[in-house]
């Protein structure tokens, strides 16, 4: 149990009352091995703790983390230069000031919908000799430290920063390779083994303090993109940006250094790169509706892309299935005989009007996709937003940004807001990760930035430690339920049913055929009775790289989902979802096809599924009493 530091009043924003918090706020500190100033600040006693030392002989910055006395991330550099600043060293210190923060949100998407968000915050204020000036702002809370630069007058462009994060070297690595559409594959490594290269800053780490995640947030169009660049041989990870020279103009701060921190469930759980973003933009999100998706483009490709009547098939099928959604991907606004040309008639030539109104009147939503380079200038939004709204599409699946270039970020800043402006819920792909976009903008349902089930290449190991990687930030559209791709994915059915659960997202895209759920009656009825989002979140089981078991909470129900690499096994699963008995039914994979279990455990109790080679399960689980025989409704 944590030990309460002191009680403070909360200094909050404009408008909100101030609020009691138990707190361990920053307290400055000599180092007793030399004359170099430290601070500390965290947010209770056994929560990670940063440690920020200024070196009195070089005036360069460091940051540690450690939880429970226990490294963390050992002293790594701090600092960031600009034309006319190197605010990297050199620095003296001139004041501090504290501030406690205490915030409750409510999201349309993700692990749960209200949020909780209590940190501390630290702005610790440097000078240059030539009286240059740097804040460094540090927030800590029960599951993570992060840190941004704040310049408070401008220095020119951002040439780079020295940011790092030193590892120790033998902590095990789960890292993907760096893509510009954030697709690369997690492979485990050591710190110091992974080879030279540049990667993903999505990367998990185990050390003896526990499971850290480095991440990003409140990222805009204001900075650069950030990936990770590694010499093989040390545990040091650089902060490498997309552009050589940031563009700025008057105060800059920038997007917050994450690590989010903990044991692996707390890790899995958390929402800090959500709870370090600003609040919403959006004042009325009424609008804003995730649920499930029929998604039609692994389920029949280019012609599908470019047929009324087999978008019609497909929304009578989402109708029948009682799923709110219907995709319709690349194709519907290209011309017949030339694929990948926009119709420059496409407003008046197309189809899609019909197919919206069809689809309202099944209670159907139509979801459409957009290349971005046809939404890339001012004209083309004008075009192409107000009339989506006018015909009643629901949301734009906007595909092939792969950047995080400045440039590309500010597109982002204006598309946002103009998807906003006209009621368009938005699903990014060949794009950015969540950094926090979620909470300012809560019209994202889902992004991409995953190597998921289009890919041809993945591997059960990759499958397992998404749950604890790239999902960790945010709603992940991986496209679950490609039942008919047998050969092409590497797990079984009831490993693929259960990663609509696994995996949230905001829009969960089925990417399976009408004829391959059919073929598979259970796992349709397990997709029919999947909510539109998640009240709550638990890591049942899990390590990364050969088990995940996610348990999701709507209402009263627990639903679940396992994803397993490696030999068949008898999964062992701690059913940690609540006090009382539970009536708990199964999906799993049996000799000819999938099978449904049922039992009545005690919350606490085991949970025992037989699981076969890099296979899975999904289940739901209900309050039992005499009478109840079944979860589904």
């Amino acid at each position: 149990m944590a030990v309460p530091i002191r009680t403070a009043v909360a200094a909050l924003c404009a408008g909100l009352a101030a609020t009691l918090l138990t707190t361990a706020p920053a307290r400055a500190e000599q180092d007793v091995n030399s004359s170099d100033r430290v601070w500390s600040l965290s947010a209770a006693a056994h929560a990670p703790r940063a440690r920020i030392s200024l070196d009195d002989t070089t005036g360069t910055l460091s940051l540690a983390v450690s939880r429970g006395g226990r490294t963390v991330v050992e002293p790594s550099p701090v600092g960031i230069v600009t034309e006319q600043a190197d605010l990297s060293q050199g620095l003296r210190f001139l004041h501090r000031k504290d501030r406690l923060i205490d915030e409750r949100y409510r999201t349309k998407s993700g692990k749960r919908l209200d949020r909780r968000v209590r940190m501390n915050e630290s702005r610790l204020s440097f000078a240059t000799s030539a009286g240059a000036r740097l804040d460094l702002v540090v927030r800590a809370s029960a599951d993570g430290v992060a840190y941004r630069y704040v310049l408070p007058t401008g220095y020119g462009d951002v040439l780079g920063e020295t940011s790092a994060f030193n590892l120790p070297p033998d902590a095990s690595a789960w890292l993907g390779t760096y893509r510009a559409d954030n697709e690369g594959q997690f492979v485990q490594y050591t710190a110091a083994t992974a080879p030279t290269g540049e990667y993903s800053d999505q990367a998990l780490f185990a050390t003896d303090g526990g499971y850290t995640l480095l991440a990003e947030s409140d990222l805009t169009g204001a900075y650069s993109g950030a990936r990770l660049a590694h010499d093989q041989g040390t545990g040091t990870y650089r902060v490498k940006l997309a552009d050589d020279r940031v563009r700025t103009d008057g105060r800059l701060a920038t997007p917050w250094r994450a690590m989010v921190t903990g044991d692996l469930a707390t890790v899995t759980r958390s929402t800090f790169t959500d709870d370090l973003a600003p609040a919403s933009k959006i004042a009325d999100p009424s609008w804003i509706r995730p649920g499930t998706v029929l998604w039609t483009w692994l389920a029949g490709g280019r012609p599908a892309g470019q047929s009324l009547a087999a978008q019609k098939a497909y929304v009578d099928y989402a109708a029948e299935r009682h799923w709110p959604y219907e995709a319709v991907d690349a194709g519907w606004y290209f011309k017949a005989d030339e694929w990948d040309t926009t119709d420059p008639d496409w407003q008046t030539n197309s189809w899609m009007p019909e197919l919206v109104d069809y689809a309202r009147a099944k209670g159907v939503g139509i979801i459409v996709w957009i290349h971005q380079r046809d939404l890339d200038t001012a004209e083309e939004r004008a075009q192409w937003l107000p009339t989506l709204e006018r015909w009643g599409v629901k949301g734009v699946k906007i595909d092939f940004m792969d950047s995080e270039a400045q440039p590309m970020l500010q597109w982002y800043d204006t598309i946002l807001k103009e998807t906003a402006a006209h009621h368009l819920m938005v699903n990014f792909h060949g794009s950015t990760i969540p950094k926090g976009i979620q909470r300012t903008w809560p019209q994202v349902m889902t992004l991409e930035g995953v190597a998921g089930e289009e890919k041809r290449t993945n591997t059960a190991a990759h499958l397992t430690t998404l749950p604890f990687t790239r999902n960790v930030i945010g709603s992940m559209d991986f496209t679950p339920g490609a039942f008919q791709r047998v050969g092409l994915r590497p797990n079984s059915d009831a490993a693929e049913t259960g990663l609509a659960v696994a995996y949230e997202s905001g829009l969960q895209m089925f990417a399976g055929s009408p004829e391959s759920y059919d073929a598979r009656p259970l796992a349709r009825a397990f997709y029919d009775q999947l909510p539109a989002a998640w009240d709550d979140t638990r890591l049942l089981a899990g390590q990364p790289g050969q088990e995940a078991v996610l348990a999701r909470r709507s209402g009263d129900r627990w639903f679940l989902g396992g994803v397993y690499a490696g030999a068949a096994r008898s999964a062992d699963v701690p059913l940690t979802i609540g006090p009382g008995r539970w009536l708990v039914e199964t999906i799993r994979d049996g000799t000819d096809g999938l099978v449904q279990d049922r039992q009545v455990v005690s919350g606490g109790d085991r949970l025992s599924v037989d699981v076969v080679t890099n296979g899975g399960f999904a289940g739901i689980a209900c309050p039992w009493s005499p009478g109840i025989t079944t979860c589904y409704r």
